[in-house]
């Protein structure tokens, strides 16, 4: 989904935010888990984005490896999330206005990491 257009609540190919983007990720890997709730950019509480993920079935886990779902923190009311790929880090980047893949470390403060289950979990 690189360079999908950037849409907030988009879903598919024609424009997603980074929930929509990670949703459409995880199904392409298999996943089958829970939507999740309703959001807004600038909710800021960590803890309830945190359960919100929780529900969803994925796992959460202490270090992030590829593929694992990242809930970062680039400003003080602004919560987003990424995926963990070699290198770096793809994302839906509403201020590019595009998914784009951002090279080395996560510049924001993780709040959260989590991945898909394993079979049979």
């Amino acid at each position: 989904m690189l360079g999908a257009p950037f849409r907030l609540h988009g879903r598919d190919a024609q424009g997603v935010d980074c929930v929509g983007l990670a949703m459409a990720a995880f199904a392409r890997a298999g996943w089958s888990g829970r939507a999740a709730r309703p959001y807004g950019l600038r909710s800021g509480d960590a803890a309830r984005a945190c359960g919100w993920i929780d529900e969803t079935g994925l796992v959460r886990v202490a270090d992030a490896a590829v593929g694992d779902l990242m809930l970062v923190r680039p400003g003080p009311l602004q919560l987003h999330l990424m995926i963990r790929v070699e290198g770096g880090h793809v994302h839906a980047h509403a201020g590019i206005g595009r998914v784009v893949e951002t090279p080395g470390a996560c510049p924001w403060p993780v709040i959260g990491v989590w991945r898909m289950p394993r079979q049979g979990e």
